[in-house]
């Protein structure tokens, strides 16, 4: 059985989640089924969301080239491609 509700997000949340959505080819409401199944699953919290990776050079030891993590958009942008990467291996 299918309910409705009414949900109250902040503006941008709902925006990148729209973003989101979009880019994956889902709807809003699959992509927050998908999160709530994911929240109330009996894993640890800390199996739930790993610590996103920043891109470091191996051989300098600091930030790849071009990626400044001032900006936030390119952080976003790393975490968007982590994240469709975790949903085309089934999140394992």
């Amino acid at each position: 059985m299918i309910k409705r509700t009414t949900v109250r997000l902040p503006a941008e949340l709902l925006r990148k989640a729209k973003r989101k959505a979009d880019a994956e080819g889902r709807t809003l409401t699959a992509l927050m089924e998908d999160g709530l199944r994911y929240v109330v699953s009996d894993k640890p919290v800390s199996e739930r969301k790993p610590r996103p990776k920043i891109p470091i050079g191996k051989e300098t030891g600091g930030l790849l080239p071009g990626v400044d993590i001032t900006k936030f958009s390119d952080y976003q942008e790393m975490e968007d491609l982590e994240y469709a990467e975790r949903l085309r291996t089934g999140f394992k």
